[in-house]
């Protein structure tokens, strides 16, 4: 009775590409996969990661930015300080970190006192619902910081880029 499979005729040379071929991809780099959204842990560590052990306290910072945006590929946002703006005593830097972007760090802005008055204006992307977090860091050593829920009915930024 015949086989019906009958073994393939390997020469040397196949078999040393083969063999090169499999030592080539043991060689590739692992792919790692990470979600394509922060995560609310992410969130605590990436703003861990700025202020490290200081305490962060609620006020002297307002956000403003809609609590509903139907298209979260552009958000109007405005971050002010409560705070002087003088040699002696200012803001050094603003920092915008939400919940579930791909990044959870959105913006930093460094600021000094003769940037007149502790403000900035932007556009951001926002994911999906979430929550927006601004600190601000005083020339002090502070952390002061507020935060808003934002309802988003079309979401942005659904794919991580490289």
């Amino acid at each position: 009775m015949e086989s019906m499979f009958e073994p393939l005729p390997l020469s040397r040379r196949h078999l040393l590409q083969l063999a090169a071929t499999a030592t080539a991809a043991s060689a590739l780099p692992l792919i790692t996969v990470r979600p394509a959204q922060a995560t609310p842990a992410m969130l605590a560590s990436a703003i861990r990661s700025l202020v490290g052990e200081a305490h962060v306290q609620v006020g002297k910072i307002r956000l403003d930015i809609p609590p509903l945006v139907e298209n979260g590929n552009t958000v109007p946002m405005t971050v002010s300080v409560d705070h002087p703006m003088t040699p002696d005593s200012y803001v050094k830097s603003i920092h915008v970190f939400n919940e579930k972007n791909p990044q959870p760090n959105v913006a930093n802005f460094h600021l000094t006192p003769s940037a007149g008055r502790a403000q900035v204006t932007t556009r951001i992307r926002l994911a999906d619902t979430q929550k927006v977090v601004a600190i601000a860091k005083l020339s002090d050593g502070s952390f002061w910081s507020a935060t808003v829920d934002v309802i988003v009915t079309l979401a942005a930024c659904t794919e991580e880029m490289p």
